[in-house]
């Protein structure tokens, strides 16, 4: 998992192939007027899905995870807080859909990162997360980037 500003991208470019286009939709002008869905980048390999939608505090976030996606959350407005566990830990797993590479847990958080606007969260497949946790109008770019 990493925290950090959206001006630090160049730091994790080289992580992963997909890193770099992912970072670089990320830095474009106008990721606030985009519309809620997905938005194309590389095809599957890298993609974006923009959401605007209330936080739903703590209580309400679920830990989910990706088997096959780095997910790389990025808060356009708003205060977004996620919750964070290392899947290794979780012990409530609900299941896993292979479809959707998408899989949840009755868990609690381990702990909770503030991620209010300007700031992004990495998510690896070995990072449970629970997300939209913030409260009030949120607005974010979630970047799926396969695993390679």
């Amino acid at each position: 998992m990493i925290l950090d500003k959206l001006s630090n991208w160049q730091r994790y470019a080289d992580m992963n192939p997909g890193f770099a286009k992912a970072f670089e939709f990320l830095m474009r002008d106008g990721l606030a007027d985009l519309a809620p869905g997905r938005h194309e980048i590389d095809g599957d390999d890298v993609f974006a899905v923009v959401v605007k939608e209330n936080g739903k505090g703590r209580s309400g976030a679920k830990l989910e995870a990706h088997r096959n996606y780095t997910d790389i959350q990025y808060c356009v407005s708003g205060k977004e807080e996620m919750g964070w566990k290392p899947v290794d830990q979780c012990a409530d797993s609900e299941g896993f859909d292979e479809q959707k590479d998408l899989g949840f847990f009755g868990d609690e958080p381990a702990s909770w990162l503030a991620t209010p606007a300007g700031m992004f969260a990495v998510f690896f497949p070995a990072d449970g997360h629970a997300v939209l946790a913030g409260t009030g109008e949120i607005t974010k770019v979630v970047v799926k980037v396969r695993q390679q």
